[in-house]
């Protein structure tokens, strides 16, 4: 796919709704779609609409082995009121065993190299996995959620997984995703009434204070403007 079909992509669903974009895409596609769900309010939301249209559609999630309590369990509560089966992937063991081994446990502090090194081993590695076989895959962007996302589009080309990237609620508020959560009654982190807005690995995030963006809590200790792992790369 060129820039040019892209930018035609972009033009034909620029008044679309999220469900608009998101029935055509899973019909085009059907078993080579997929959701990448961090369990975020924003892929919570898109979980309820995939299921709304097609539950057959795959739906997965990175289990880095350092998850929060909270979003295990909202695993759990999701999968059984859609009466689904979210598909986890884990890290390779043997190279979590000999990065912490050499690291340490945790390495991340110590520098930015040692987070990534974390990051790939953890997330991007058996992420590689979960689009295997697949041409399209839909995520949870928003453009007000950083700097670095400010300028992303409702479709992408992803060059790093030669895939197109659909990112339905690019356009929402934080409040019209709260919104839509609370009106359907879709289940959420419960750490998202504690302060945090952005959950990753618990080790990684904190809560935020009032006027903080909200992705400050996530790998606070770094003097970056880019807080990214490496799934959302331009």
């Amino acid at each position: 796919m060129n820039k040019k079909d892209v930018e035609n992509l972009n033009a034909k669903f620029e008044n679309s709704t999220p469900n608009d974009v998101i029935e055509f895409f899973t019909n085009k596609y059907e078993n080579k779609i997929a959701l990448s769900s961090s369990l975020g309010i924003e892929d919570q939301v898109l979980t309820d609409i995939i299921v709304g249209i097609n539950k057959d559609i795959k739906i997965f999630t990175l289990d880095t082995g350092r998850l929060f309590p909270e979003t295990y369990d909202l695993i759990h509560k999701t999968n059984s009121k859609y009466k689904i089966f979210i598909k986890i992937y884990f890290p390779n063991a043997l190279e979590v065993e000999k990065m912490v081994n050499e690291k340490g446990i945790n390495l991340f502090y110590q520098s930015v190299e040692n987070r990534i090194m974390c990051c790939n081993i953890r997330k991007m590695g058996p992420l590689k996995r979960a689009f295997k076989g697949l041409d399209a895959w839909i995520c949870g962007l928003r453009n007000e959620q950083s700097d670095a996302r400010k300028n992303i589009k409702l479709i992408e080309w992803d060059e790093n997984n030669e895939l197109l990237k659909i990112n339905p609620l690019i356009n929402y508020s934080e409040q019209e995703i709260w919104d839509y959560i609370n009106k359907h009654n879709v289940p959420f982190n419960l750490l998202h009434k504690k302060g945090f807005t952005s959950i990753g690995c618990q080790p990684c995030t904190r809560a935020i204070t009032k006027g903080e963006n909200i992705r400050a809590g996530r790998w606070w200790w770094e003097n970056t403007n880019s807080k990214e792992c490496g799934l959302h790369v331009s």
